[in-house]
């Protein structure tokens, strides 16, 4: 009897599904993007925040942007970032992170060289997107227009500064909205041409 039970009980044990610790969410271009990833990514503050209930879609989204922004990246190999750059940006995930720091790592299989790679790759990128995107300069025209547009952000107890008070910070935001305007529509042109499949989660 006792033995007829141990069967039963490996037969069940056996035929139960087995815990699903990671899985395949995107493939962009051949490469993969895992839930691991995504989830590090996310406790770590390496993609933007959201306000949603759920962040792994803004946060999924983000990384195969990455993986799209990097295919171009490496295709021009801008140069590699002091290690000073990579060390302080390090730094600053850890500081983020607190005393979940090596909690998240472990639990995302990442260690702290990948963790390296990384941001590595991160900094390269800004610097590929700041030397191609980088050199505009819009005309006074456009900046008080821009001014004109835009009075809200550059008003204080009811008062709108004047235009030469708030000169710089017109060009700066006109500039920062033109480059992101920019750069969007650039990924928008690279994510249509590439080859991506997001898997249902």
């Amino acid at each position: 009897m006792r033995n007829v039970l141990a069967a039963v009980v490996w037969l069940l044990a056996a035929a139960a599904p087995a815990e699903i610790i990671d899985r395949i969410l995107a493939v962009v271009d051949g490469a993969i993007i895992m839930q691991s990833d995504v989830a590090a990514a996310v406790r770590l503050s390496m993609v933007p925040a959201t306000s949603a209930a759920d962040p792994i879609p803004a946060a999924l989204d983000a990384l195969i942007e990455r993986r799209l922004i990097l295919e171009e990246v490496d295709r021009y190999a801008p140069p590699d970032p002091a290690d000073a750059d990579i060390d302080r940006r390090v730094s600053e995930i850890r500081t983020r992170a607190g005393a979940r720091f090596d909690t998240v790592l472990l639990e995302s299989g990442l260690s702290v060289e990948q963790l390296r790679r990384q941001v590595r790759d991160d900094l390269r990128i800004e610097s590929y997107l700041q030397q191609r995107f980088g050199a505009m300069q819009p005309s006074d025209d456009e900046i008080a227009q821009y001014y004109r547009e835009h009075q809200a952000a550059f008003t204080r107890d009811g008062t709108v500064a004047p235009l030469d008070a708030v000169r710089e910070r017109v060009r700066g935001a006109l500039i920062a909205d033109r480059r992101s305007a920019t750069i969007r529509d650039w990924i928008t042109g690279l994510r249509r041409r590439a080859n991506v499949n997001v898997l249902p989660r």
